[in-house]
This record gives structure tokens, C-alpha cells and sequence, in this order.
């Protein structure tokens, strides 16, 4: 039997093996890339960049250099600056993106904001349960907003002696105003993570709002649904400064039916290939950036971070090798 829209997925099975692998000191770990095939002329350099990064975060990036096979050896030439490259695009990479997220991020807050409360002509319309679907997962926002705002009021207060420094929206409203008990909207929707604003829109229980809220991105219900999932996956992995050029991400943004949503434009600019790779996100991005910041240079810095690098990290990424002769990127590239 199908599982109701939003439910929760079947769980995978654990596996059954014990993990019995001990601790390695850095000496050690450097040891094994080196006997992994990497060049590594400056072992006491290497040791600095692990102990500062992580082993566990930057042997991910020794992946597209193995030749294949459970020993991981490295292809004759890969030195450990390869390795730093490619760890730096990806940090280079993550900035740029999460700069995009938080554009869309914050649109779509005040939009969902803007709307409800002036449809309904209520600040304070989310403690309406008649606006929602589901009722536990409404209970369960009031909850989310309940809890923020009684932290707030046991916290330290966030304005001190300097008259510069003021206190936040939220204690303002906590600490002047008795009812009604939690905050209006607009103040509501920043204290949600983006997955908990994901879940909140979705949950709204007229088509219409959703509608409305989509079209001021330019998108239409589905694919903002669709498309805000695949951003709280990216931007977690974002948030945790965890590998994002070649990254499996498990949800990704559906492609668009609506002539209303800018898309790519010439014919095979996705390949079936891509689909399940970062490049739909990044079209999906400047998809949303064209109508919520139409003067950013988003897609100038994006182009000018990956129009140097190789095939092979075009490939990881799913970036077609004549990506910006599509009329989408060339009306965004100046």
C-alpha cells in the first residue's frame, strides 16, 4: 500500500557486521595515502592540512583518482595538492550555493508570510488549524514556535549597555506583549529551519495559498515543493561543510512542465545523466534567483568558478561541456 503524500518512507536494514576498526593516529593516516599511490612530498605540510581538515573529510576527495577496487590505490601522478584542489573548488562551491539558498531561502519566508497574513487579514493566522491538512504536524509547528520563544525568555537578554546593540524581534515581541502568546508571522517563519518551512507550506491546506505563494518565486505548486525538498537535503550538506560537487543527494528538483518556469531551453541540455547529479540544483537556483534577484551575478561567479575546471569534475557535477550556450544561462551571463 502506497504511503500517504509526505509519510514516512519504508527503513533500509541495518547491516549485521561489527565495526572493529581502531583510531588512527595522523602519522598513520598520511602513511596510507602515501601507500595508496598519493605523491606526497611534504609529509609534515600533509600533516598540518589533516589535522586542521580532517582525514575522514578530505579522503572522499582521493575517489575520482582510484583506479577502482577494495585497496583504493591511487592512479600513477596524484599528488596530495590534487586532493587540496579539489577540496577547495568544493568549499569554493558550497559558498557560492548556499549564497543562492539563502536568496531563495528568505523569499520564500516572506512570501508565505506576506501572503497568509494578508489573505486573511490576521497576523497571527498560522494558529488557525483550519489552514492546514494535517492537524498533528500543525500541532507540532506551535510546538516548534512554543519552544524557541520560551528559550528566548530563559535565555540572557540580547541587548546589553551599548545603545547599538539591540534585542531580536522575537524577545521584543515576547517581553512586550502578553497575548496572543506566540509571535505574528512574519517573526514565526524565521525562527523555522528550512526544512520545518518546507514541511509548514506544504502542509497548508488550500491549493490556492500554495499558488499564490509559488507564483512569487515564478514557480508553480509542484515545483516548489520539489524543489524546496532538494534544497533542505543541499543545504544541510552545505551547513556541514560536507562534500557537495559530486555528492549523491537522494532528492533532486523536478523539471519543470509549466512554459511559465524558466528552464534550460535547447534541446538535450539535460542529459538523462545529469538528472541525478548538482546541475539541475544549480539551474533550479537561478531559476528561482532570475525573479527574486534579477541583477545578481550569481551566474557570473558560478561560471567563472567551473569554466577552468576538468572533465572530470564537470562530469561529477553532471555539467554538460557546452552548458552556456543555453539561452537560460546566456540571458544570465554578462
Amino acid at each position: 500500500m502506497p504511503q500517504p503524500r509526505g509519510g514516512p518512507r519504508n527503513s533500509r536494514p541495518r547491516g549485521i557486521l561489527s565495526y572493529d576498526k581502531s583510531a588512527m593516529a595522523l602519522d598513520a593516516l598520511v602513511d596510507r595515502l602515501a601507500n595508496r599511490g598519493l605523491d606526497i612530498p611534504d609529509k609534515e605540510r600533509a600533516l598540518r592540512y589533516l589535522r586542521h581538515i580532517g582525514y575522514y573529510r578530505l579522503s572522499p576527495y582521493t575517489i575520482p583518482f582510484q583506479l577502482g577496487g577494495p585497496d583504493h590505490v591511487l592512479r600513477v601522478g596524484t599528488t596530495f595538492d590534487d586532493l587540496l584542489d579539489l577540496y577547495v573548488f568544493d568549499r569554493a562551491l558550497r559558498l557560492i550555493v548556499m549564497d543562492a539558498l539563502e536568496r531563495v531561502e528568505v523569499a520564500v519566508r516572506a512570501a508565505l508570510t506576506d501572503h497568509m497574513s494578508t489573505a486573511y487579514g490576521d497576523p497571527h493566522w498560522y494558529l488557525d488549524a483550519s489552514h492546514f491538512r494535517d492537524r498533528g504536524r500543525h500541532a507540532g509547528l506551535l510546538k516548534i514556535v512554543r519552544d524557541i520563544s520560551e528559550d528566548r525568555l530563559r535565555g540572557t537578554p540580547d541587548a546589553g549597555e551599548d545603545p547599538l546593540v539591540h534585542g531580536s524581534a522575537l524577545e521584543h515581541y515576547l517581553t512586550t506583549y502578553g497575548s496572543p502568546e506566540l509571535p505574528p508571522s512574519w517573526l514565526m517563519v524565521e525562527t523555522l529551519t528550512v526544512g520545518q518551512l518546507t514541511s509548514a507550506y506544504r502542509n497548508l491546506k488550500r491549493r490556492a495559498d500554495r499558488t499564490a505563494v509559488a507564483k512569487c518565486l515564478g514557480l508553480t505548486t509542484p515545483v516548489l515543493e520539489s524543489w524546496m525538498q532538494t534544497y533542505v537535503r543541499v543545504r544541510n550538506v552545505c551547513a556541514h561543510h560536507g562534500r557537495l560537487w559530486n555528492v549523491g543527494l537522494g532528492v533532486y528538483p523536478a523539471i519543470p512542465n509549466s512554459p511559465t518556469v524558466p528552464w534550460l531551453e535547447a534541446d538535450g541540455a539535460l542529459p538523462e545523466r545529469s538528472r541525478k547529479r548538482l546541475y539541475p540544483v544549480l539551474v533550479s537556483l537561478q531559476s528561482v534567483l532570475g525573479k527574486v534577484s534579477p541583477r545578481s551575478n550569481w551566474a557570473n561567479r558560478l561560471h567563472g568558478l567551473i569554466r577552468t575546471r576538468s572533465a572530470m569534475n564537470l562530469r561529477g557535477m553532471g555539467v554538460p561541456e557546452s552548458w552556456t550556450d543555453d539561452p537560460f544561462w546566456r540571458r544570465h551571463l554578462g
